[in-house]
């Protein structure tokens, strides 16, 4: 599939929130404010640097399935660290290509160290929708 555009391009159209925790933060707080904000993953961020993710598929597999409390389990212990992130410039397919391959749904935009914002498999998704319908 050859999709036009750049991650800038969809980032525009989206609200320009950041949303995100520390590492000490507790889970439950963490998914209150995904909640809250409607989304489903949050940055983890430590003195204003991208330490990590936390999405709503750590908290199932991470605390549900094994019996932990949320109100007792801090981000940092279930945060994903393994982080892919991307540039504001970069194609739309080369996200598509990484996020199918790695099976991620959210990734962390970057650009010179600055964290931008996050852009999620249903942008991308509605993007192609929208390229194809034009």
């Amino acid at each position: 599939m050859n999709v036009t555009g750049t991650i800038e391009s969809i980032m525009n159209h989206k609200p320009q929130e950041v949303w995100s925790v520390t590492p000490e933060a507790t889970v439950y707080d963490a998914i209150a404010m995904m909640a809250d904000k409607n989304v489903g993953a949050l940055l983890v961020v430590r003195d204003g640097q991208l330490v990590g993710i936390l999405s709503e598929r750590d908290y199932t597999r991470k605390v549900m399935l094994r019996g932990k409390r949320s109100r007792e389990t801090l981000v940092s212990e279930i945060m994903s660290t393994d982080l892919t992130t991307v540039d504001p410039k970069q194609p739309v397919d080369d996200c598509l290509r990484s996020m199918t391959q790695k099976r991620i749904r959210h990734l962390p935009v970057v650009k010179e160290g600055e964290i931008c914002g996050v852009i999620s498999i249903g942008d991308l998704v509605k993007h192609v929708i929208s390229v194809q319908g034009a």
